[in-house]
C-alpha cells in the first residue's frame, strides 16, 4: 500500500516560495535554461511536478491543498484588471481588437485541425474539439466546464481527456513560449522602444503604497466574486476570476479620475509578480502529469500537431497583427502562453523576455486582457458552435 502525504495550504505556499528560489538557482547553474528563456517559476514548478510523477503509486502519493493556488490566481488576475487603465486601453485598442480576432481564428483552426486529425486517426471527431480549443485555448477551467457537456453528448471520459490535454498544454506552453519570443527578437534583430526603456513612473502614480494596493486587490476579489456569481447565474461559462478583473478595472479607472486611493502601478506590478510566481509553482506542484496516461496514442499525436500549429501561428499571425516589432515578439510569446496553456504562462514568458531584452508595456496590457478575459467569451461561443455542429 503506497502511503499518501497530505500537504496543507500553508505548506504548499512554503513549497511554492522554495520553488521560485530553486528555479532561479537552476537557471543560473544551467545556461541552456536561460537560452531557452524558460521562466524561473516554470523551472522550479516542473521539478516538483516531475518528482510527484516519479513518486506516484511507487513510493508515495501527494495530496496537496489547492485553496491558496486558486486564491493567488484570482489575485494575479485582479492585478491585470487594476492595470487596465482607459488611457492605455485606448492606446492599444486597435491591436487588442486584432489580437482578439487572431486568438478567435486560432481557436477555430485548433478545432478544425483537431477534427481533421481525429477523422484521420479513426477516433470520435469531437475529441478533436476537446484536444483543441476546449483544452488549449480554453485551459483547465474551460475543460472542467465543457467536459461534462461533451459527456452528455456521448463522449466517454471527455472531462478526463480535456483536463489531461490542458495539463499537457500548460507544461509545453511554459517551456516554449519564451523561446518563441526570443527567437523572433533575434531573427528580426528587434530592440525595445527607447521611450519604454527610459520611461519614468507617471506622476499619476505618485502617493500610493503597497498596503493600499493590497487592500484594493482584496476589495476587488471580494466584490468580484459576487459579479462572477451573477454572470454564472445567466448560464455564461467563464473562469471565476473574471468578476475580480472587472471590479479591479473599475476601481483603477475611478481612482485615476478621483484619486481617492492613489494606486501606484509599480505596486500593482510588484503584487502581481509575487502572486504570479507563487501561483505558477503551486499550479505545477499540483499538476497531475500522470493524467496524461489517460491520453491514448491518437490524442498524443493530435496534441503534438497542435503544438506545432500554435508555434506557426505565433511566428506569423500573432506577430503580424501585433505590428512585427519588439512588442509584437514579446506579445507572440504571450500568445503561445494562453493559446496552449493559461494566462499565467503568457505573462511569465513575457516577464522572462523583458527582463533580458527590455520593457514591452503594450504587450503587457494587451496580451493578459485578451488571454484572461476576451478570448474566454469568444471561445465559449466557438466551442458551443462546434459541439452543436458535431452533435
Amino acid at each position: 500500500m503506497v502511503p499518501t502525504v497530505k500537504i496543507s495550504a500553508v505548506q504548499v505556499l512554503g513549497l511554492a516560495a522554495l520553488g521560485v528560489v530553486m528555479g532561479s538557482w537552476l537557471k543560473r547553474r544551467i545556461p541552456l535554461l536561460d537560452r531557452l528563456n524558460i521562466p524561473v517559476p516554470i523551472i522550479g514548478g516542473m521539478v516538483y511536478a516531475i518528482v510527484a510523477l516519479v513518486c506516484r503509486d511507487r513510493f508515495l502519493n501527494i495530496d496537496a491543498d489547492v485553496s491558496l493556488r486558486d486564491l493567488l490566481q484570482t489575485a494575479f488576475m485582479t492585478t491585470i484588471g487594476l492595470s487596465a487603465r482607459l488611457e492605455l486601453v485606448r492606446r492599444g485598442g486597435a491591436r487588442m481588437v486584432w489580437l482578439v480576432g487572431a486568438a478567435s481564428v486560432g481557436a477555430v483552426l485548433q478545432n478544425l485541425l483537431g477534427i481533421a486529425m481525429a477523422h484521420g486517426l479513426g477516433v470520435d471527431p469531437r475529441l478533436g474539439i476537446l484536444t483543441g480549443a476546449v483544452s488549449l485555448a480554453g485551459g483547465p477551467a474551460t475543460s472542467l466546464a465543457f467536459g461534462p457537456v461533451f459527456e452528455k453528448m456521448g463522449v466517454a471520459g471527455a472531462t478526463t481527456v480535456a483536463f489531461a490535454s490542458a495539463t499537457f498544454g500548460i507544461a509545453v506552453a511554459g517551456l516554449i513560449g519564451g523561446y518563441i519570443g526570443g527567437w523572433l527578437i533575434r531573427r528580426h534583430n528587434l530592440k525595445a522602444p527607447a521611450f519604454a526603456a527610459a520611461a519614468a513612473p507617471s506622476p499619476i502614480d505618485a502617493g500610493g503604497s503597497l498596503t493600499t494596493t493590497v487592500i484594493a486587490i482584496a476589495i476587488s476579489m471580494g466584490a468580484g466574486s459576487l459579479v462572477s456569481t451573477g454572470i454564472q447565474a445567466y448560464g455564461v461559462i467563464l473562469p471565476g476570476y473574471i468578476g475580480a478583473m472587472i471590479v479591479g478595472a473599475i476601481i483603477r479607472n475611478l481612482d485615476d479620475r478621483f484619486r481617492f486611493a492613489r494606486i501606484a502601478q509599480a505596486d500593482v506590478d510588484s503584487a502581481g509578480r509575487i502572486a504570479l510566481y507563487l501561483f505558477i509553482v503551486m499550479a505545477l506542484v499540483t499538476l497531475r502529469l500522470w493524467e496524461l496516461a489517460h491520453l491514448a496514442l491518437p490524442m498524443i499525436v493530435m496534441l503534438a500537431v497542435q503544438v506545432v500549429f500554435c508555434c506557426a501561428m505565433c511566428v506569423t499571425l500573432s506577430f503580424w497583427v501585433l505590428g512585427r516589432n519588439y512588442e509584437a515578439a514579446v506579445g507572440s510569446a504571450g500568445f503561445c502562453g494562453f493559446m496552449l496553456g493559461i494566462t499565467a504562462n503568457a505573462v511569465a514568458c513575457m516577464e522572462e523576455l523583458v527582463e533580458k531584452y527590455g520593457p514591452a508595456p503594450q504587450a503587457f496590457l494587451i496580451v493578459p486582457i485578451v488571454g484572461a478575459f476576451l478570448i474566454d467569451f469568444t471561445n465559449s461561443l466557438i466551442i458551443t458552435a462546434f459541439a452543436n455542429w458535431l452533435k
